[in-house]
């Protein structure tokens, strides 16, 4: 879905220059100066129009979800819609040097006459052009940060702050050079709805507003560690929390300084209004959790977000649940849900990935939430032990005729394998669900 609707986009920009230049009067002008300023004008539109996009998605617009498939892939069009709108301005600068290789080998005779202004907005375009430079400058910095993944998230999160700003240079930039005719053509209409989205986005980003209406302050109750690099953390929340389903997540804050981290609900909806995060330590802010945490201690909770959730599963269709690692979360969720109405559990093969599963400290707890539901067949697959899992494997009870779907949370690693194996055995009717929450 996301490289639909990056494509899509691109596409009506594409079009709507087009349809600009087909509009165009002739130019006197030379064909390569002519090219060049098509391509500066191109470029630019799919930076600002790519960029105005990422920054609307930062406002985790509820409507989008179910269009898109839930949160997770409404970030990850904002992650890439960031990238590629910040690719397409490193081309827009490079078209834009490229003036003195054309100065040098057809001259400036037949060079392409600018839009005649005079006063204020002579004074305004030229502001334009030198801080729409500067902000290309930091904008580049800042997708080098995010494409080096090795970069720490608290400095990066703290420079990606940075962002609504440099977009509202960059759109003002755009909003000031780009051509007065385009203004009473569709491309103009096109590019003045990305800007306001965008500017709307920017300024819900710097007023510190995004995702306040559904953040609630709650209450740790508990901190355990089932394992050693995993830790558990019980909470209540107010009688505002309007609840959650089975398998979908929450934005957890545990301190101002760190910011909002991405955790799946791993306790099923209860009447109690307390919930329960299973977290691994995949990184430093992770790993100091279980010191840093104690009941007692206040912590907000912004959601729930997700579209990983039980009640959308076929029920017409063989049931194949993959997790992998901390992925089980969401299962745990969706098996402590069905356990108080184990009669209307689907049928269901729920694959098990770990490292060693004679130490797995959720083993034990899928076994047992398992063995009361028999409809549930539980596969564990130990690494260690030589049992891993692949495609051949998990569609091993599978006819190619029937219906199936497959819910998966865990490693991309393990999700891509299975996709290529599934690809290559050929089977077609079969739909893969996968959440991808990355914040960077």
């Amino acid at each position: 879905m996301t490289r639909t609707v990056l494509a899509l986009l691109a596409t009506l920009l594409g079009l709507a220059w087009g349809w600009d230049v087909l509009q165009a009067a002739a130019s006197p002008a030379h064909p390569l100066w002519l090219a060049r300023q098509e391509a500066l004008y191109l470029s630019g539109l799919l930076s600002i129009g790519l960029m105005s996009l990422a920054m609307y998605l930062a406002t985790r617009p509820l409507w989008l979800e179910t269009p898109l498939g839930g949160m997770d892939r409404v970030y990850r069009t904002h992650k890439w819609a960031g990238i590629l709108g910040g690719s397409f301005a490193i081309l827009h600068w490079l078209v834009e040097m490229s003036d003195d290789i054309l100065k040098s080998t057809i001259g400036r005779a037949g060079r392409v006459p600018k839009d005649s202004a005079t006063g204020l907005l002579d004074s305004l375009q030229d502001l334009a052009e030198d801080f729409g430079e500067w902000g290309f400058y930091i904008l580049l910095a800042l997708l080098a940060l995010t494409l080096w993944k090795r970069f720490p998230y608290r400095p990066w999160r703290f420079l990606h702050r940075a962002m609504p700003v440099i977009y509202l240079v960059l759109a003002f930039h755009s909003a000031l050079l780009a051509p007065r005719d385009y203004w009473t053509q569709p491309v103009g209409c096109l590019l003045a709805g990305l800007l306001a989205a965008g500017i709307y986005g920017a300024l819900r980003s710097l007023l510190g507003n995004i995702g306040k209406a559904r953040r609630v302050r709650g209450e740790i109750l508990a901190v355990t560690r089932p394992a050693s690099d995993v830790v558990s953390v019980s909470c209540r929340l107010p009688a505002s929390w309007p609840g959650h389903h089975a398998g979908q997540f929450a934005l957890v804050t545990f301190s101002a300084a760190e910011g909002a981290h991405p955790f799946t609900i791993a306790s099923a909806n209860r009447d109690d209004r307390s919930i329960e995060f299973r977290i691994k330590a995949l990184g430093d802010h992770t790993r100091k959790l279980p010191t840093l945490l104690s009941p007692g201690q206040s912590v907000d909770i912004e959601g729930p977000y997700g579209r990983f959730d039980l009640r959308r599963i076929n029920r017409q269709a063989q049931q194949l649940w993959v997790a992998g690692g901390i992925g089980v979360t969401p299962f745990l969720a969706w098996l402590n849900a069905l356990h108080s109405k184990a009669d209307d559990a689907p049928s269901a093969d729920l694959h098990y990935c770990t490292r060693n599963c004679v130490n797995d400290p959720f083993v034990p707890e899928l076994t047992s939430l398992c063995a009361s539901l028999p409809t549930i067949r539980l596969h564990i697959h130990g690494a260690q032990q030589g049992d891993t899992l692949d495609a051949s494997t998990l569609l091993r009870n599978v006819a190619p005729e029937n219906a199936s779907e497959i819910w998966f949370c865990g490693p991309s690693g393990l999700a891509e394998v299975l996709r290529q194996g599934i690809k290559t055995l050929g089977q077609t009717r079969l739909r893969f669900h996968q959440e991808a929450f990355e914040m960077r």
